[in-house]
């Protein structure tokens, strides 16, 4: 009789001690996978800017005269389409490096 009672007890004991605990490990386990989710979600736009600026740099080389390398100069200094190219002052374009007067005549004859 004794011994049940003490069975119970420590029933009643252990578990009154597992309940509060259960929960932070719930929300320990919640908080990590929000935190991974963050992650992914940050990685996937990461992903898509890089996909959109390679895009548009190779949008870029479609100029008469625009290589890889002066495609890439051009985006970096701001010019992200075509338009804007053709549209900016020759001042402007020759002030991007890689960039040179040759070039800007070529881009000039496109208006």
């Amino acid at each position: 009789m004794i011994s049940k009672f003490l069975g119970k007890l420590k029933s009643i004991l252990f578990k009154s001690a597992v309940t509060p605990e259960t929960p932070l490990k719930k929300e320990k386990k919640a908080a990590k996978s929000a935190k991974t989710k963050t992650k992914t979600k940050t990685k996937t736009k990461t992903k898509t800017k890089a996909v959109k600026s390679k895009n548009n740099i190779e949008t870029l080389t479609t100029l008469p005269g625009v290589g890889a390398k002066s495609a890439k100069a051009l985006y970096e200094a701001g010019f992200k389409t075509t338009k804007a190219v053709i549209a900016a002052d020759e001042k402007d374009l020759i002030a991007v490096s890689g960039v040179g007067i040759n070039l800007v005549k070529k881009l000039k004859k496109l208006k």
